[in-house]
């Protein structure tokens, strides 16, 4: 499978899921349109990253599998991108400090032929909603001085410290960490030639256990 991302956390969901990956990122302008919806715009760019890829390809994986992503943190229809510095991952984290936000990761999988032509797609959007703590001012500081949320969108990673910043969610996990893993598997299922992926991921992920 060709993955067209370089973050780290989604290339380990899905290398536990069975997948041997290639990874290919995208470059893609990713400025949110006017009027844009947070699940309009990272079904979009998804999409966008994957044709992306796709069409500047000189091979093709033996599964002619193609995935991209883009995951979202936002709330009140405000999208919260990477912090510019630590002054302003405490302004983000402040602004969820109690409150629940959604995490919208867009996905776009495809199938290519053998000369990296599109042979079947499917595309989609996971939401999951997080909930976070009362955060005082100390524990906002001690966050930001940790280095974590310097790289993250929202300013927090879940499977990291910032795990104790969350009260609870409903939803994916796995979404949250940037690719909703077990919904992509089932989707891809229809474009692999017959493989019961669902299957192999159990039998991956039960020998990683």
């Amino acid at each position: 499978m060709i993955l067209a991302s370089q973050s780290p956390r989604r290339r380990e969901l899905l290398q536990d899921a069975g997948f041997d990956l290639e990874i290919v990122p995208a470059d893609i302008d990713e400025t949110r349109l006017p009027g844009e919806k947070p699940i309009e715009l990272v079904l979009r760019l998804a999409t966008e990253k994957a044709e992306s890829v796709r069409s500047g390809l000189s091979h093709v994986p033996a599964d002619g599998l193609l995935v991209a992503a883009d995951t979202i943190v936002w709330i009140d229809d405000e999208a919260l991108g990477k912090p510019t510095d630590a002054q302003d991952a405490a302004r983000m984290l402040r602004e969820l400090s109690g409150r629940t936000h959604s995490v919208s990761t867009g996905v776009c999988a495809m199938r290519l032929d053998g000369e990296a032509n599109l042979a079947a797609r499917t595309a989609f959007v996971e939401t999951t909603e997080v909930t976070f703590w009362d955060l005082s001012d100390a524990a906002i500081a001690a966050y930001v001085a940790c280095g974590e949320p310097l790289d993250k969108a929202g300013a927090y990673g879940i499977q990291g410290a910032g795990r104790l910043l969350v009260r609870g969610i409903r939803g994916d996990y796995s979404n949250v960490v940037g690719l909703p893993i077990a919904r992509l598997v089932r989707e891809l299922a229809p474009l692999a030639a017959g493989d019961d992926l669902v299957a192999n991921a159990i039998r991956i992920g039960g020998a990683h256990a």
